[in-house]
């Protein structure tokens, strides 16, 4: 049976346990799933029924008789915890060396051309909390007009600032300066705008946000996909993960539920290609913050939106649901935790109930895709596409 249109959803930080080499990240012991199941906000029978607690490993809850789809889970096999090297795995792209970390904050080597780039001075300078900083920063910053630079566990170099104090494009401008800047052995893997309103001491972010990130340094299935006439579709900030690199249409989304309306919108379209959709307020707005209801609540709205796509599903679609990392909003700390991810497979197309195990890469995902529409290339994955798929 042909495949015209393949949709990946990346549940962003949806993890279903720790991996072998957790402890080494300070993540042993980490299971976003298991911590969230146990909130009375959860509630995903369209995922139980296509095989989630089915999986290897997935004891949080009973799994079903017979899974409506085929299922499994992915094994990070790149260095690191991270959206950008997740996405860049699960685009058939495998990591094999971390990406810079600034716990002690960024040398003057990098800040010094920055100040005298961008005008301005700079605050923080360390790892933080995102909303934690604009409140212990957002004062001084009101009144400076110095930029809040800071990071978090994760390779990224933050500048928060006040739409008032920092006009959006200007502060855009200073984030594509850092980006200039940061190469080399400081080749952070995200440059993130983090814009703020709202009065001292009462700051908030906004949804302007925006990432400026590294080309993946070898070619994806979205290249492969494009050079070879697909349609390429991003939803949400897949283009900003992938630097725009071979993603033809992007769809901007204000939160998981405007996300996956909007690719509910986009299965009415007729293309032949990948949507490939990343939902990230699972991470951002929950798990950071250690909202164990609030992610629970996401994943239940999450699931009864699925119910949606399934039903508008056509004979020739197939959806994978996975993820990018974990980050258990019940684990000590707030930053991004080394789990497993989940793999759910469905459509007219897939066999129904089979287990493809445990896999070595989530670089998996991407050689399947690729096989599914009849393309041989050697990305860093290999395809699970003759286990899954229907005679």
């Amino acid at each position: 049976m042909s495949v015209k249109r393949v949709f990946v959803i990346v549940l962003d930080s949806y993890g279903i346990g720790s991996l072998p080499d957790a402890e080494r990240f300070g993540d042993a012991g980490a299971n976003t799933l298991a911590s969230i199941v146990g909130s009375g906000q959860y509630d995903t029978p369209n995922m139980r029924e296509m095989g989630l607690f089915n999986i290897d490993g997935v004891t949080c809850r009973p799994g079903v008789g017979r899974p409506a789809g085929s299922y499994g889970r992915m094994a990070e096999a790149s260095m690191g915890k991270d959206t950008t090297i997740g996405h860049w795995e699960i685009a058939g792209v495998i990591s094999p060396e971390p990406m810079p970390l600034y716990p002690d904050g960024f040398p003057e080597e990098v800040l010094a051309p920055f100040r005298e780039q961008t005008g301005r001075g700079v605050l923080c300078n360390r790892p933080y909390s995102g909303t934690e900083v604009i409140r212990d920063y957002g004062g001084e910053h009101m009144r400076t007009g110095d930029l809040i630079v800071y990071t978090s566990a994760d390779s990224v170099f933050q500048i928060a600032a006040h739409e008032e104090v920092v006009p959006l494009e200007e502060l855009y401008d200073c984030c594509r300066k850092a980006r200039a800047i940061l190469t080399g052995r400081h080749a952070v893997g995200r440059v993130i705008a983090r814009p703020f309103i709202g009065q001292e001491p009462n700051f908030e972010r906004t949804r302007n946000r925006h990432d400026f990130s590294l080309l993946p340094p070898r070619r994806t299935m979205l290249v492969s996909l494009q050079e070879h006439g697909f349609d390429t579709y991003g939803v949400g900030k897949i283009y900003d993960i992938f630097a725009g690199q071979a993603i033809a249409h992007t769809t901007p989304i204000s939160g998981n539920e405007d996300g996956m309306n909007k690719t509910l919108a986009l299965m009415d379209e007729d293309f032949r290609g990948l949507c490939f959709v990343n939902l990230v307020d699972f991470d951002m707005v929950y798990g950071h913050r250690n909202d164990i209801d609030g992610y629970a609540a996401a994943a239940t709205l999450f699931d009864r939106q699925l119910g949606e796509m399934m039903k508008k599903m056509r004979e020739d679609d197939v959806v994978i649901i996975t993820a990018d990392h974990g980050c258990d909003p019940g684990f000590p700390g707030t930053d991004h935790t080394r789990e497993y991810t989940p793999m759910l497979i469905y459509g007219a197309p897939v066999r129904a109930g089979v287990s493809i195990g445990t896999r070595a890469s989530f670089a998996d995902i991407a050689s399947t895709v690729l096989a599914m529409f009849g393309i041989e290339e050697a990305l860093d994955g290999t395809s699970f596409w003759d286990e899954v798929k229907a005679e």
